[in-house]
């Protein structure tokens, strides 16, 4: 098994899991490390709100050691406001500190924050800074490759973060105006690793195997990042591991065994948040384990409207039923 450091934190050099809002939250997480994830990256904070409103922001910032090695990840426009959110992140012990400067979403972008403060790469910079020197935890930055087809930046942006104090750069492959569409442009990370000296990790179109071979062979990166390819699917990061410990990756489980852990899965969202907002939660996790199986779009309507263990139970018995007729 090969590693790569970041800021002295050692990573296993298989798939990490991506930061994704309102997706990987604490049960996501585990999920994905239960099964080999080599490390993972906590939902986005707001600076102000940590600053100004603490608890439910806070609620963000917690990491457990079934997770670790683990970042928490901040995001703002204001450079006082990243250092005081980054000690307040340092009461809960994060491997890695991570700048969002990626996120496409409107109601982050339009404060100036996220994917925006690639429009403006000397505020980036001061934001790394502010950042860096707030803490002796490693401080990461994950960026997209530009704002717009005419605004691709990244390695300008990239190269700042690493002159500011960053240990590491996630790139995203995509732009932001593009968000999630198309098809994500793999030159713009083997670039970005070309031009800096700190690890760089791809992001963006690798939801197998095969195609996290591709990436790191194609890019040159340090680590592979995945998202939205293990919706669903977190054995995908065991399998990866498999590969890159030198044994035959484990195949696709079977129908039996994918509910067996999504309802792993529902658990420990119930446990986390309760059975009312575990359970209306995971209903679109409970559509991402179900894709592909015949009936798929009736069970996804079914589970739309579950609202307790006992109609996840039942709903599991009838697609078990279905599948074996």
């Amino acid at each position: 098994m090969d590693y790569i450091n970041i800021g002295g934190v050692k990573i296993e050099k298989t798939a990490a899991l991506a930061p994704m809002a309102s997706v990987a939250d604490t049960a996501y997480r585990v999920m994905a490390k239960e099964f080999g994830a080599a490390y993972c990256v906590g939902e986005m904070a707001s600076c102000k709100g940590l600053c100004y409103t603490g608890e439910k922001t806070e609620e963000l910032l917690r990491v457990s050691d079934a997770e670790r090695p683990m970042a928490v990840q901040l995001f703002g426009a204001e450079p006082e406001f990243m250092a005081k959110a980054v000690k307040i992140a340092e009461r809960f012990c994060p491997d890695i500190i991570d700048i969002n400067a990626g996120c496409p979403m409107p109601k982050i972008v339009n404060g100036g924050a996220g994917s925006a403060l690639m429009k403006t790469p000397e505020l980036f910079g001061e934001i790394v800074r502010a950042a860096a020197e707030s803490t002796d935890i490693p401080v990461t930055v994950k960026i997209r490759k530009g704002w717009n087809a005419s605004s691709v930046n990244a390695l300008e942006i990239a190269v700042i973060a690493e002159q500011n104090g960053a240990a590491a750069v996630a790139v995203h492959g995509r732009t932001k105006e593009q968000l999630y569409s198309g098809k994500a442009d793999w030159d713009i990370i083997r670039d970005v690793k070309r031009a800096v000296s700190i690890p760089v990790i791809g992001n963006g179109d690798v939801d197998s195997v095969e195609s996290c071979k591709a990436m790191y062979e194609y890019t040159g990166c340090d680590l592979v990042m995945i998202g939205r390819g293990s919706y669903g699917r977190p054995w995908l990061f065991g399998q990866i591991r498999d590969f890159y410990s030198g044994i035959e990756p484990r195949p696709e489980p079977s129908i039996e065994k994918k509910m067996e852990i999504m309802r792993r899965h529902i658990m420990l969202l119930v446990d986390d948040k309760g059975e009312r907002t575990g359970m209306r939660e995971a209903r679109r996790q409970a559509a991402w384990y179900i894709k592909g199986i015949s009936g798929a779009a009736a069970f996804r309507n079914r589970f739309g409207t579950m609202n307790t263990l006992s109609d996840l139970d039942a709903l599991i018995e009838e697609i078990l039923q279905k599948q074996s007729r």
